[in-house]
């Protein structure tokens, strides 16, 4: 199976492990596809990067709070509230990338 593939198809379930809550919670339909797009897109970024000197399991999380960063100024300017939830978020499900990245490549 080729990278990009792989990829997409972590993206996807990423993204789907991602939007459940957000479902549950009744969140706005935007909100719930801007999610899962990130994850899609943020897989594929992270399968196909390298940081030098940076360690496998932690180049998805700098890679996926990086690419969130503007989202969350975006959040913050109005909710200070999810901040810390969408944060934690994207490390956790950045970092659960970068480990089938390495256990599946």
């Amino acid at each position: 199976m080729n990278t990009l593939l792989l990829s997409i198809i972590i993206g996807l379930i990423i993204g789907s492990i991602d939007i459940v809550p957000m479902i549950k919670q009744k969140l706005p339909q935007y909100s719930i596809v801007a999610s899962f797009l990130f994850f899609l897109f943020i897989s594929i970024i992270i399968f196909h990067s390298n940081i030098p000197y940076l360690v496998w399991w932690l180049q998805g999380a700098i890679i996926s709070i990086a690419m969130m960063s503007p989202v969350l100024i975006h959040v913050g300017a109005t909710d200070r509230k999810p901040i810390l939830i969408i944060a934690l978020n994207t490390i956790i499900l950045g970092t659960l990338i970068s480990i089938a990245k390495y256990f599946l490549l």
